[in-house]
């Protein structure tokens, strides 16, 4: 269907709001640097006087995107975190993603609510698995790519071939917008292309501060004493290469994802983080519209529109609530002001309203496109609402993902069981975990599925830790999950022997196998009945495939 403009009034008040907004993610296979590129960017940025590093020493403050304090023991990124912060007259939301698979459902969550990306890549290591999925969703949905290969300063690959990765493996054009100025311990700063200056760093102690920087022409001589004579001439020969390419910086492709600015440099030392962070705010795009239906809602039009992306609990020890966070799209946010819940039809105030920072929060009295509210306390919003001023607007839901590994979760003691009820709840509307009944279970004995097994620890973890219950978790054997319709046919279903029939939150039928064989055999008996993934909460299938 063809697109079409919401038919809504416009303001010109927003537009000088929205063109200063830049909404991005951050994302990488794990152990890529990604954390510590957020940090760096917050530090440059001024919003922390002091980065904190998943490396630091024990008396050095933890990483303010790690607010859980799992992550703060295991150093990953387990939840997505909401920054905001002021830079160089614009307003700035990143949003920090977990690296590590398992958490991919939370990571595709985020790149919904985003307008760019940065995919940061290990320079020895180059395109890893889970770079590589992230970046096909970011394909999929059209999001703009920045590339900062990141480590230069560890033994590492031929930066040329890192190139030729980049286009080879994923099948974008990468224009490199800087060039490093040796790699490994030879690694001395980077060469700008455009301004045809280099960036000479000194390095910090453990890199909590900005790298002081001198900046001289590539013929200077203080650059060939830097580096080794090897060093020097291979750095003037791929000078002279690229400049010969012919190749050239396209905005018009950066901006519709066919093309991919690439930076070189170390987060851990903030080598090379200000001219990515300064190229990235210069180059990437406003916020833009979102789908709803046959519609593009654009962001300059009248009426608050926003959509929940994300729930999360107890980020404050302190009190147990419960955030929901809400992307901006169009119009003005204004605390207090009342909006229909789409998928419901309600209305509600949203009265308690904050920005987020790690686990600290501040009241939220207006917002714009492209920013990110907290709505803190709602109990009725699930993630994919659509929160709206104008009725008739309703985005795209979020799809879930299809559950690949299953466990048992058991309260083991009785005294907790209300902790332990009260505690999985709220972790399923987070959407960490999926949770199945079958006809013979006991409420504290409940069947849970995920996309990957880390999170059944994290569950079992932050039982124990923000509810003080007493879980206890083990295996189910199946591996595959497909929801049945129609789900009147369920009774009637032959099923094969390790095949088990549950029911997930919404009552609708779920078969689960634990082989292919099994799968097989089933769809060879049942041809009647379609196989999918989960559909979506008002009834409409995301993802049916005839006898999948």
């Amino acid at each position: 269907m063809e697109n079409s403009s919401a038919p809504a009034p416009v303001d010109p008040a927003l537009l000088p709001e929205i063109a200063r907004r830049r909404t991005f993610a951050i994302v990488s296979h794990p152990d890529a640097g990604k954390t510590t590129l957020t940090e760096k960017f917050l530090l440059y940025g001024g919003a922390v006087h002091l980065a904190g590093s998943v490396t630091a020493r024990r008396n050095q403050r933890a990483t303010t995107s790690d607010w859980m304090e799992l992550e703060k023991k295991r150093g990953i990124s387990i939840s997505s975190t909401v920054l905001q912060f002021d830079y160089h007259g614009f307003r700035v939301n990143l949003l920090d993603t977990p690296g590590h698979s398992d958490f991919s459902e939370d990571t595709y969550r985020v790149l919904t609510a985003v307008d760019a990306a940065v995919m940061v890549i290990d320079a020895a290591k180059g395109i890893e698995n889970q770079t590589r999925k992230l970046f096909e969703v970011c394909r999929q949905r059209g999001v703009p790519i920045f590339t900062f290969i990141n480590k230069l300063d560890r033994p590492s690959r031929e930066p040329l071939d890192l190139l030729d990765e980049l286009e080879d493996v994923l099948g974008i054009a990468a224009y490199p917008m800087n060039w490093p100025l040796g790699t490994g311990l030879d690694f001395r700063g980077v060469w700008d292309r455009r301004t045809r200056m280099a960036h000479i760093y000194e390095p910090t102690a453990h890199g909590i501060h900005r790298a002081p920087v001198t900046n001289v022409e590539l013929s200077d001589p203080v650059i060939r004493d830097l580096l080794s004579e090897a060093a020097y001439e291979a750095l003037l020969e791929e000078v002279e290469l690229l400049d010969g390419a012919g190749t050239h910086f396209d905005a018009a492709a950066v901006a519709t994802g066919r093309q991919t600015p690439v930076y070189f440099g170390s987060a851990l030392n903030n080598f090379g983080v200000q001219p990515l962070l300064d190229g990235f705010l210069e180059h990437s795009c406003a916020p833009g519209p979102r789908r709803s239906g046959a519609v593009l809602v654009q962001p300059h039009q009248d009426a608050f529109t926003g959509f929940v992306f994300k729930i999360q609990a107890n980020m404050d020890p302190r009190h147990r609530d419960r955030i929901a966070f809400v992307r901006v799209v169009s119009g003005k946010f204004t605390r207090d002001m009342t909006v229909t819940v789409s998928r419901t039809g309600e209305r509600t105030r949203l009265s308690n309203s904050a920005k987020v920072f790690g686990r600290d929060r501040e009241t939220v009295d207006e917002a714009y496109p492209g920013d990110v509210v907290g709505i803190v306390g709602n109990s009725r919003f699930v993630i994919g609402d659509t929160l709206t001023e104008d009725p008739s607007i309703r985005f795209d839901e979020i799809p879930r993902f299809t559950p690949e590994c299953f466990s048992y979760l058991e309260n083991t003691d009785t005294a907790t069981f209300k902790r332990f009820r009260d505690g999985m709840d709220q972790l399923l509307q987070e959407g960490v975990v999926q949770r199945f009944e079958r006809p013979d279970a006991s409420r504290q004995r409940q069947l849970i599925g995920a996309v990957g097994p880390l999170q059944f620890e994290i569950v079992q973890y932050r039982l124990e830790s923000e509810y003080g219950a007493a879980p206890r978790v083990s295996p189910a054997p199946w591996t595959v999950a497909r929801w049945v319709e129609p789900a009147a046919a369920a009774p009637a279903l032959q099923l094969p022997r390790d095949c088990c029939l549950v029911r997930d939150d919404h009552g609708r039928p779920v078969a689960l196998f634990d082989s292919e064989w099994s799968f097989r055999f089933f769809r060879d008996r049942n041809p009647e009945v379609s196989l999918g993934g989960p559909p979506f909460r008002h009834g409409e299938p995301a993802d049916y495939h005839e006898n999948r």
